[in-house]
């Protein structure tokens, strides 16, 4: 596995229409204050050239590829955590828990979200200052 130090251009996709993904994007997007990540829809044309099919279903929400390794589930969401400033960074020592019960909460958050936080019926457009870090 990489670590954070390793990692050179990461990309993070994320479900365009889902509520909670685009409010993960706007959070990431005030405390990436290096801006360390680019970031991508998972229905924009990025995704396709970089992740398999599989990556880009519904039942995906956060997904990182870096270096041409495809991080996904809880790995990815603590990897992105492990690359911003602390405190947000000590948050890599969830890395300790155990993969699937990591995975077990992360998909239960990700088959329900729609439900709980709602989804939009098209992706977000991303402002001005914004386009900077998204891809299309």
């Amino acid at each position: 596995m990489l670590n954070a130090k390793e990692m050179q251009d990461p990309i993070i996709f994320f479900d365009g229409v889902c509520n909670l993904c685009n409010g993960f994007v706007d959070w990431l997007l005030r405390h990436d204050r290096k801006r360390i990540f680019k970031i991508a829809s998972l229905q924009g044309e990025t995704a396709k050239k970089c992740l398999s099919g599989e990556k880009i279903s519904k039942n995906q929400s956060i997904v990182l590829y870096c270096d041409k390794v495809v991080f996904d589930k809880s790995q990815a969401i603590l990897m992105i955590f492990s690359r911003l400033s602390a405190p947000w960074s000590y948050l890599r020592a969830l890395m300790y828990m155990p993969t699937p019960l990591r995975d077990m909460i992360y998909g239960f958050i990700a088959r329900y979200r729609y439900k709980i936080f709602g989804r939009r019926a098209v992706c977000r457009v991303p402002t001005t200052e914004e386009r900077k870090q998204f891809l299309p």
